[in-house]
Formats: C-alpha cells, structure tokens, sequence
C-alpha cells in the first residue's frame, strides 16, 4: 500500500513537471475560462432582470436591451469556450508527446542489465495506455479550473442575492465532497491494478506475436489463447471493479444538484409568494444550479480519472526514475585515431549478479589486426567477454581498454561506432534492405551501402530482390533466409567501419551448408581488422588466429585451433559438447514442426 500511495505521489509530481513548459498555455486557457465563468454568470442576471424590469406595460424597449446584451455576452461566451478547449487540448497533446519522448530517450539511454529483465509488453503498455490515461487527466485540468471559477462565482452571487435561499441550495455540497474523498481513497489502488494488469495483458499479446514461428512450431495457439484469455479476464475484473466503485459514485453528482433544485423551488416559491423575492431572482437561482451541475459532474470525473492517471504516471515515472547505471564519463578522453585496435582484458572480474562472478581474474591482449576465438563451455563467460568491450555493461573489478585507453574513459557513443557487432540473433527493421545496412550511418551514400554489401557476400542476392536494395523487408528479417539475414548483418556491422568487429555467435544460427558463404564473408571483413570472435563449430573458429580456452572465469589453454585440438583434452570435450547441442537442438526442431502439422 505504501508503495502505491508513493507512486500516486510522485505521478501528480511527474505530470505538474509536464505541465510547466506549457505555462503560457495554462496561463491563457485560465484567463479564457475567466471569460467565459464571467459571461456566464452574467447571462441569467440579465435574464433576471428582463423579467423583473422588462415583462411590465410600456417597457417593451428594456427587454429588447436585455436581449441585445445577452446575445452579445452569449458570443463572448462562445469565444472563451472555444479559446479555453483549444488551450486544453493542446496542453494535454504536448505534454503526451513531452511524456512519450522523455521516455523513449530514456529506455534507449538504460544500460543492458535494465533490458535483460523488462517485460517487452509491460515498457509498450507504459508508452501507450499509461500515457493516454495521464492525457486523460490532464485534458480535464484547464476545464476543470474553469468550472472551479464557475462554482465559486455562482456561490458568490447566489450568497448576494439571498444568504438562506444560497445555505438551502448549497447545503448537498459538503456530502459531495465526503463521498468523492471516499470514492478517490477506495478506486486509486484498483486503478493501479489495472494499469498492471493492461501491462501483462499486452505482454503476452506481444510475446505471442513476436514468438509466433516458436508458438506455431510446438504447436501451442491454444495455449497462447487460454494465456490471453486469464490474463483479459484479469483486465475486466479490474475495469469491472473500477466500474462498480464509479457507478456508485457519479449518481451522486447527478443527483444532488436535481435535490438542490427541488429545494430552491419549494422554499424559494415560498419567498416569491411571501413577497421576499421576485421572480427574476428565482429564475436566476435556478439557473445558477443548472449551471452548477456541469462543475460538480466534471470535478467528479476528474476525481474518478485522476486516481487511474496518477497511477499510469507513477508507472511511467519508475521508469524515468531508472539509474542508468552506464554513462558517459565526466571527462571522456578520445580514442586515438588511426591506432591498431589493440584490446586488453586486465584482470576483469564481473557478475551478473552478486556473489556470482563470470568472469574472475580475466586477463587477455589481442594485438591489433589479429582474430582472436574465444571458446569455451556454456556459461563460461564468452559472450560477457563481448559485451564488456562496448560497455553494455561495466566490470566489478580491472580493466578493458581499446589502443590503451579504459573504456569507462570514452564517449558511449564514439566507443561503440568504433566497434562493430555481429549478433548470433540477427536483428534487423522492417525497412529497406539499403536503410538495414546504412543503419550505422543513413547518410551513407549508395557506392557504400553496395560496397559493405559487396565485403559481405550480399551484394549477389540482395540485386535478385524484387525491388533490389529498395526491397522492403519483412519484420525481424524473415522475409530473407537466415544466411542472407546474416550477411546483411555483416554489411551493416561493415558500414561503420569499426577498428574493431565482435562476430558473437555469429553463425551459429546459419543451416550448415550456407555457413561456407558466411565464412566467404567473414574472412573478407576481417582482413586487416582486430576481430573477436565467440563461436563453437569448428569451421568458424579456424578463421581466427589464436584461440583462447576460458573456464571458470579465466583462460585455461590458448594457441591456434590445431594447437589446441592437439594438446589440449579440455578443448575437444568443449567442441564436442557444442556439436552435440547442435545436433540435439536440430533435432527438437524437426519434432517441434512435426507436432505443429500434426496439431494442425
């Protein structure tokens, strides 16, 4: 609960933050409403007084002044309500597209370790629903202080005119207000469940469709569907409780202004035939309460839409409120050009998490311009010796250094354009061919883009497309086989010209009796460029120059692949293992699709 109450908290402090560059906006939605509240409060005034002075032989000419007067003070009141809902609707679409860019920029800024355990769909839902349920709000905010000015003065000239009569008619409000504090105390947590549950739901909608050749194969759309169904049923309890705590409440709004009314009309009546009051100023008393309806019923929505805003808002401001916990340095210091691309591993220790070191005393040199394997079994620390070189994540303890210079010293941004990565799970946009491969640089002109494709062995296939590299590929790439994905990977990683490459895994994914034009592709890219490479089949790990063993945290053994495969028992086990796995995973593979036909 204290946890709930926190994030309510800091949403209210996360959408006032929102609204401060859209001071002018406020300032001139306020001052409009202040128009329009004036206007009217004067409209059943002159009423009023039309049928006090007007409505009496002789004096035809009065009333047509009132009428003159209202019509005019009518088309003010037009112009504030125009004026103050264009002010309204702007302030709360800038602040979303505020909101939706701060925290965008923000999740492309959190390190790895943030990503490795978010929930896809959960960061979808905070960039979507939980936005438009702060715009909700904030929507209603510049209407809402009109509506307030309207209450305050319509009790100001209700009190003038008649102080009992004004008690009479106002005397619902403080009960409101009891019951719309206790309807705000009993719908915030509700709301925040609901916001979380919106979030697994579009968690499992987007696991679903990003997985959908793994839920295919093993045959599991029933299973995916029962999934969405509990965790919709979970949406709609949450909305239903919402819903009931609502239609409990808002009737009240209706209904309390109609008690006023029947008030008025009654004791009023009383004071008109007593001689007390005129006519005119029953009308306009009635007026006032009719007008007081549209206030209380709008500060009610407002009551019942601010606790699930604030809740969205709290959910968004966590996100914000994320350390990044890799950042650029106070006092960065350049790489230095034209430098060999020398890496070092100085005594690195690091864990993913606490007490569980995967890498312990790590040390490794690889000379500029030489390919360096790294093996070794699963979880051994291979692909974290990859990651530590671009700083996806920093180390716990020692040193990684490109041409001698710390990592944790350098740019983020000039680092890792000096490095180019190959992934094992070969990522790419639904784009053209032509914009995948210039990702790096999108002002490259075509001559590079072909020349990248080219090193790469794309060049060939990527002309047989239908449109060439204009060719629209589908999402993740799978429009293309998995070796022509890969070689458009390797294109892209070539474009930016990095003085060093990490080839991670980077044909493990690759049907075998492709892997030989990968390795063509490689063995071009790599000429003259310092290349780390995590592999485990044997024909990707003979490109390399040196091979390093690694278990434990640390290298036990090192040499060429013949080398080790000669001396070292260690070494064959590690291949052998991998090579088993592979054959293993085919295998699960072919049954996997076996059972989805079969299933079908």
């Amino acid at each position: 609960m204290d946890r709930d109450k926190e994030l309510r908290r800091a949403g209210w402090r996360l959408m006032a933050s929102t609204l401060r560059p859209q001071r002018g906006w406020v300032i001139t939605g306020v001052l409009a409403g202040a128009v329009w509240t004036a206007a009217k409060i004067i409209i059943p005034a002159f009423a009023g007084a039309a049928i006090d002075d007007g409505i009496t032989p002789g004096k035809s000419d009065v009333v047509v002044k009132f009428v003159v007067l209202i019509l005019v003070v009518g088309i003010v009141q037009a112009s504030g309500t125009a004026l103050r809902r264009y002010c309204a609707f702007r302030i709360s679409y800038a602040a979303e597209t505020d909101l939706r860019q701060r925290l965008f920029a923000h999740l492309q800024r959190l390190h790895f370790a943030f990503h490795d355990h978010a929930q896809t769909g959960q960061l979808m839902a905070r960039a979507n629903s939980d936005i438009q349920q702060v715009n909700q709000v904030i929507i209603l905010l510049p209407l809402t202080i009109s509506n307030i000015l309207v209450l305050i003065a319509t009790v100001v000239v209700m009190l003038l005119k008649s102080v009992t009569l004004a008690f009479v008619a106002l005397g619902a409000i403080p009960f409101l207000g009891y019951f719309a504090t206790r309807f705000s105390r009993r719908i915030a947590p509700v709301a925040l469940e609901l916001q979380e549950e919106l979030g697994d739901l579009s968690g499992v909608v987007e696991e679903s469709v990003a997985g959908v050749r793994v839920v295919k194969g093993f045959g599991a759309e029933r299973r995916q569907t029962q999934r969405l169904e509990a965790e919709a049923d979970s949406v709609l309890n949450r909305a239903l409780a919402a819903a009931k705590l609502r239609a409990n409440f808002l009737p009240l709004v209706d209904f309390l202004p109609a008690l006023a009314l029947v008030a008025i009309l009654w004791y009023g009546g009383h004071l008109v035939l007593d001689g007390e009051l005129q006519v005119g100023d029953l009308l306009q008393f009635n007026s006032y309460i009719f007008m007081l309806i549209w206030p209380l019923r709008l500060g009610g929505l407002l009551v019942a839409q601010s606790a699930r805003s604030a809740a969205a808002a709290g959910r968004i401001f966590e996100i914000l409120e994320t350390d990044t916990a890799v950042t650029d340095p106070a006092r960065p210091k350049p790489l230095p050009p034209d430098a060999p691309g020398e890496l070092r591993f100085d005594d690195v220790r690091f864990a993913y998490a606490p007490g569980q070191p995967v890498l312990d005393g790590f040390d490794l040199v690889i000379r500029g311009g030489e390919a360096v394997a790294i093996v070794g079994p699963t979880g051994s620390g291979k692909t974290t010796v990859a990651r530590l070189l671009p700083r996806f994540y920093d180390v716990a303890r020692g040193r990684v250094l490109v041409d001698g210079v710390d990592v944790r010293d350098v740019r983020l941004e000039e680092l890792r354009k000096s490095i180019g990565i190959v992934f094992e799970d070969t990522f790419l946009f639904s784009d053209s061919v032509a914009t995948n491969i210039a990702f790096a640089d999108p002002e490259a002109p075509m001559e590079t883009v072909e020349e990248a494709a080219r090193l790469a062995s794309a060049h060939e296939f990527i002309i047989e497309l239908p449109d060439g590299y204009d060719t629209v590929i589908g999402e993740h790439g799978y429009s293309l086989s998995g070796g022509q994905r890969q070689r458009v990977a390797i294109a892209r990683a070539v474009l930016a010209d990095p003085r060093v490459l990490i080839l991670d895994d980077a044909t493990s994914s690759v049907d075998p009796t492709k892997e030989h034009e990968i390795r063509a592709a490689l063995q071009q890219v790599m000429r003259g460029r310092t290349t780390l490479i995590i592999a485990h089949r044997a024909a990707t790990i003979a490109l390399a120059d040196r091979v390093v063993l690694i278990d434990g945290g640390r290298i036990v053994a090192a040499g060429t692949h013949r080398e080790l495969l000669d001396t070292s028992e260690r070494y064959r086990e590690v291949l052998a293992q991998a090579e088993m796995r592979m054959v293993a995973a085919a295998v699960e593979d072919i049954e996997a699709l076996a059972d989805g036909e079969v299933s079908e």
